[in-house]
């Protein structure tokens, strides 16, 4: 299995999330090349995507979301999503890993992600990862209401 960086928008990735996407949500939209292009060429986002098989295609994907703020430098893990045909094969292990490293290079003292309670295996594998579950409440403002 090999972990990189998308670097610029191509047809397979923007097939990867075609398939991926309603794997990750039922609800949201599937990303076109305009918005992956802006994920990939914003300094506050890597995108990740995981290869496996012969030939390797794109069988997962992982947002770290970087910014600073007054406190530090912050990061997110966003959109962790591996292919049906593949999970329980350390993939998303290995793009989480990753993004740790990349976190911890940037500056980033801790990593933050939300997990729905549902998603049992994630959540343990989360944990298995040194995550730890916070003491906190998640409040979210939907953008109906700002226009």
């Amino acid at each position: 299995m090999i972990i990189q960086e998308a670097t610029e928008v191509t047809p397979e990735l923007v097939d990867a999330f075609v398939r991926l996407t309603p794997q990750l949500s039922r609800i949201s939209p599937v990303p076109g090349a305009d918005e992956l292009a802006e994920i990939v060429g914003s300094a506050a986002t890597v995108l990740l995507v995981a290869r496996d098989g012969e030939p390797a295609g794109i069988v997962g994907t992982l947002t770290l979301a970087l910014f600073r703020i007054p406190t530090g430098v912050r990061a997110w893990v966003e959109d962790v999503v591996v292919d049906g045909s593949v999970r329980g094969r350390g993939v998303a292990s290995a793009l989480t890993r990753e993004a740790l490293r990349r976190a911890e290079a940037a500056g980033a003292r801790t990593v933050d992600l939300t997990s729905r309670p549902s998603r049992e295996a994630a959540n343990l594998l989360y944990r298995r990862l040194g995550f730890e579950l916070r003491d906190t409440n998640v409040y979210r403002y939907s953008a109906g209401g700002l226009g």
